[in-house]
């Protein structure tokens, strides 16, 4: 079996603009590349697992995700730490249009894509991380019973109960001392 990293995508791999999907507005957060090189040097598949609303509420179509999307990829590929897969849910049950409006398994904290990354990589969960931005990433980490479950914030902004709940790393460029063989 493999292990994998699960990643959110804004605010852990790229600055969180909100709705990005425009490769000029795409903005990688410092030290990415390097903390993703050592994962895959550790072993570690390298999967983005990102809930995409904008193109449920028609900010984007699925077209300008896959551009940027590839786009992304290249530059992993580039930068010698490429991506297995990227999965997204464009879906939001209240706030989209009808062909996206629903109450779905993929969209986090439902583990829906991880499981898909777990099953179709041959995952072995127990030895994985999820490393997100927001408590949904890690709700959906935990129930798709991935092992360690990291919540990236600055850590003078976390509350009480979120030092007490979480790992918390600043970034994702903390994985190159926080996480080794």
């Amino acid at each position: 079996m493999n292990k994998a990293v699960f990643l959110d995508r804004d605010g852990v791999i790229n600055v969180d603009h909100a709705y990005v999907y425009k490769i000029e507005e795409f903005e990688f957060i410092a030290g990415v590349f390097e903390a993703c090189r050592h994962f895959v040097q550790l072993g570690y598949k390298l999967i983005v697992v990102t809930n995409q609303s904008g193109i449920g509420r028609g900010y984007y179509t699925e077209v300008d995700f896959a551009h940027l999307t590839q786009w992304m990829k290249a530059q992993f590929i580039a930068q010698g730490a490429p991506l297995s897969e990227v999965y997204f849910c464009p879906h939001h049950p209240t706030n989209a249009l009808a062909q996206y409006q629903k109450d779905c398994d993929c969209r986090k904290p439902a583990p829906g894509m991880l499981l898909q990354g777990i099953a179709q990589f041959n995952i072995d969960a127990s030895k994985s991380i999820m490393i997100g931005d927001k408590p949904s990433d890690i709700a959906a980490g935990k129930a798709a019973g991935v092992a360690r479950c990291v919540y990236i914030k600055d850590l003078s902004a976390a509350t009480a109960q979120e030092l007490a709940e979480f790992e918390i790393w600043p970034s994702l460029a903390d994985a190159i001392q926080k996480v080794i063989i």
